[in-house]
């Protein structure tokens, strides 16, 4: 995958994958929704030897937000999300956290919307707005590495759920055939739980499509 090295881990109460997607040129990387467990997510950064550049967010559901609070103060780095997130991203009920007897909210510094691009930690990366799971679902896509970061729009032979705040079926099942039609058959997707798929198989056999 070129100059990418995509490390992982697993974290939260209901086990969401957080990427650190790492250029093996520059040492420089950006995180994928850090889920929860900041100190154990600063120690990983810190013992791989990187220079963390940034924060992209693929939604705001807590089980995908829970560590940013603290990793942006104690590291200073910006967090990426979709403008159409923001009021999940700011609202403790919309996120969910407010019911788990524990609620916050997140605010980003950079609000995305469908199609921008933008560079960091040395890759273009490109933004999918992709709303259904949540009214401001993103997918991130490198396509100089074929790798597509898809939150929980897109899952190994499934999509997300939709009956969450903000949730819609109709418009999530439109946003992953338009991502699916779209993208090349050797993209890799990296979705927001279990393992990860790509494009070709997800044609083959993602019964939404």
């Amino acid at each position: 995958m070129g100059k990418l090295r995509i490390e992982q881990k697993v974290l939260g109460m209901v086990s969401t994958n957080v990427y650190l997607a790492v250029n093996t040129e520059t040492q420089e990387a950006f995180l994928v929704d850090p889920a929860d467990r900041a100190e154990l997510i600063e120690d990983w950064i810190k013992k791989l030897g990187v220079t963390l550049k940034g924060i992209l967010l693929t939604h705001g559901h807590f089980d995908h937000i829970g560590a940013v609070n603290r990793l942006k103060a104690d590291l200073q780095v910006p967090v990426y999300a979709m403008q159409a997130e923001k009021t999940v991203l700011g609202d403790a009920m919309l996120n969910l956290s407010g019911n788990w007897g524990a609620p916050f909210t997140v605010k980003a510094d950079r609000f995305l919307s469908d199609m921008d691009n933008f560079n960091i930690a040395g890759f273009e990366v490109t933004v999918y707005h992709t709303p259904g799971h949540t009214r401001g679902g993103a997918c991130y896509y490198l396509a100089s590495e074929k790798t597509l970061f898809s939150g929980d729009t897109i899952f190994c032979e499934s999509i997300g759920r939709t009956d969450l705040p903000t949730g819609n079926s109709s418009e999530l099942v439109r946003s992953v055939r338009r991502v699916l039609e779209d993208l090349p058959e050797d993209v890799k997707i990296f979705p927001g739980h279990e393992e990860a798929t790509g494009v070709a198989h997800e044609r083959k056999y993602n019964p939404f499509m």
